[in-house]
């Protein structure tokens, strides 16, 4: 199902003080500004929070000047009076496309690309990309534009596998990121093991 109306923020948060980088634009969500710098990074947090799910979103982002990153954080939350999240993240950038980033956490990138070359021949740098991420249990697998990109599985069970999904503008930069079509279907244990393994 669609999480995305295609004309409100409905079911989405921003927060406070930083609505100014977050509008509803042409079908999609738009984030950062192509005048302003932004200062740090910025958050349109969904109103739910999901556990094991299959998430779609395409993705754009248009670059300025400054650093130019984004990503869609999953299983995720707000930290409390700041403007962080804090869990795994999608990663979009140069040199991150298709990798898992575990924000505010470990800090680091904790997934392999699968198969770079591949990977590298898919990615379109200003142009609309598409992710696909299914998340089953302590398994995070990805797609980047129908590309195999991604498969982890958590080994800490103290990092928990439900969260927010939150679509990032990285500070540090001029840009914006557009994101649409957000389809989101929530998995019950006995739909999620039902999943093929070349999904």
């Amino acid at each position: 199902m669609s999480i995305f109306d295609g004309k409100t923020l409905k079911g989405w948060n921003v927060n406070q003080g930083e609505e100014k980088w977050w509008k509803v634009a042409d079908g999609a969500i738009e984030g950062g500004s192509l005048t302003e710098h932004v200062p740090h990074n910025t958050f349109c947090v969904s109103d739910k929070s999901y556990k094991d799910f299959e998430l779609n979103v395409k993705f754009k982002i248009t670059p300025v000047k400054g650093g130019i990153n984004s990503g869609v954080q999953i299983r995720s939350q707000r930290i409390a009076n700041h403007h962080e999240m804090i869990g795994y993240q999608a990663d979009a950038a140069k040199n991150y496309w298709g990798k898992i980033y575990d924000e505010s956490r470990r800090r680091k990138v904790i997934s392999k690309v699968l198969d770079p070359e591949a990977l590298a021949k898919v990615v379109k740098p200003e142009g609309w990309n598409h992710y696909r991420i299914l998340c089953k249990g302590p398994r995070i697998r990805m797609w980047f534009n129908d590309v195999a990109c991604a498969d982890y599985t958590e080994k800490d069970a103290g990092i928990p596998l439900e969260g927010y999904i939150g679509l990032q503008v990285h500070g540090g930069g001029t840009l914006t990121v557009r994101f649409k079509e957000i389809t989101l279907k929530e998995l019950s244990p006995s739909k999620a093991g039902q999943q093929k393994a070349e999904e």
